[in-house]
């Protein structure tokens, strides 16, 4: 079966029209205002959201409106734009420290909504710009950080990610007791990694152990990590596969229970190969 796979390295894709240098000029802006400690993020939120949603900017046409002359449904659509308006899951949680939380929840609403809106499946604009936010929100987020559309984040801040880390797409990073990814980590497409769990009698007893990814790890399709498991450097989790137990290094884990089936080929990697989407 080795025989069959042919070496597929990610090629540069070019873009239209000038678009890239119009991205790469609203991406430094954004970012530019952000790194300023002035800036008020729900305000930031609210705007940036505005334009997406509404170019022109409804807050214009609505500015000019007495509130009550507005129908009752565009109120309240136009409430969503700004996250104070807005309550999200672990606001309701006990041990979520608010102080923390308040400041990234207008940049995880921003990221959200975002991703619901036109620009969401453009892979090129996407990446870079949740990597702008995930610069703020996480703990700490290394270099050529990349997420794809619909990744759900649960504190944010919470989350320690490496360097060359993949995030692919509908992936849950259930940050409650803190998750941390290693260097040149890979997770794939609809998996679920936790860091709690509620006790089987009552469910409000909750216990929330940190979850580790080791450097080199990659998450196949679909699999489910469970909280306070520690996933080896260089392991595998298989597609579909439960990981309730720490993995060992340098091995395949299938299975619901996952369980280590195969160790990886040795022999020689290929040198790592330049992704089109890395800074700089």
């Amino acid at each position: 079966m080795m025989s069959d796979y042919r070496f597929r390295p990610l090629r540069n894709v070019r873009l239209h029209g000038g678009s890239e240098e119009r991205y790469d000029r609203w991406l430094a802006r954004l970012d530019e205002e952000l790194a300023d400690p002035g800036t008020d993020r729900n305000e930031f939120c609210r705007r940036v959201l505005g334009e997406i949603y509404f170019p022109g900017g409804p807050g214009a046409v609505a500015a000019t409106l007495p509130a009550e002359s507005l129908p009752p449904t565009t109120r309240v659509l136009l409430d969503q734009l700004d996250p104070r308006n807005v309550t999200l899951e672990p606001e309701y949680y006990h041990e979520t420290d608010l102080e923390r939380y308040q400041r990234v929840k207008p940049l995880i609403w921003l990221w959200e909504m975002f991703d619901k809106s036109l620009l969401g499946e453009n892979v090129h604009l996407g990446v870079k710009f949740r990597r702008i936010l995930a610069r703020r929100i996480f703990a700490r987020c290394g270099r050529n950080f990349k997420a794809f559309h619909f990744v759900k984040l649960t504190f944010g801040y919470g989350l320690e990610v490496g360097d060359d880390v993949v995030v692919h797409r509908h992936v849950l990073l259930d940050d409650r007791g803190g998750i941390r990814i290693g260097d040149r980590a890979s997770i794939s497409d609809f998996v679920n990694v936790y860091s709690h769990s509620h006790h089987i009698r009552d469910a409000r007893d909750v216990r929330t152990p940190r979850t580790v990814i080791g450097d080199g790890v990659r998450i196949a399709y679909h699999a489910t990590v469970l909280a306070g498991t520690t996933l080896a450097p260089d392991s595998m989790v298989g597609a579909g596969a439960l990981v309730t137990r720490d993995t060992e290094p340098g091995t395949v884990h299938v299975g619901v229970p996952a369980r280590p089936a195969v160790r990886k080929p040795e022999g020689e990697r290929r040198s790592q190969t330049r992704d089109p989407l890395a800074e700089g």
